[in-house]
């Protein structure tokens, strides 16, 4: 039925672009809390004088810094996948498979809204 049509309906794509703004705005208050957490300088507590395990912390609390930060690189690419789907909803373009033409399937696009490939398109990548 939808590889039929050539693109959604208006009333389809303002469906979308309500999804895509609610996962804009989750995604950056998540991005906010990931970025609080390595950027967290005003640690006031008596942690650095004790010389108990400090390399261990210290190497610990690296890692996990730098695990923040590639979860923070993740989130914001996310955002910026999600700032595309809805410049292709102003463009119309929204939901057409990249790569077959086709209509993305609409329950694809509520799960993944920021989606330029059809399940089927995907497949065919592996």
């Amino acid at each position: 039925m939808s590889e039929n049509k050539i693109r959604y309906s208006d009333q389809d794509l303002a469906e979308f672009k309500l999804i895509i703004e609610e996962k804009i705005r989750q995604a950056k208050e998540d991005l906010a809390l990931i970025e609080s957490t390595f950027k967290n300088d005003s640690n006031n507590g008596t942690d650095d004088t004790s010389p108990t395990f400090k390399a261990f912390e210290e190497g610990s609390e690296t890692m996990s810094k730098e695990a923040n930060v590639q979860l923070a690189i993740r989130q914001e690419k996310f955002i910026r996948d999600l700032k595309n789907a809805l410049l292709r909803i102003e463009n119309k373009s929204y939901g057409v498979c990249r790569v077959t033409g086709n209509l993305i399937k609409k329950e694809r696009l509520r799960l993944v809204p920021h989606a330029t490939l059809s399940i089927e398109a995907k497949n065919q990548q592996y």
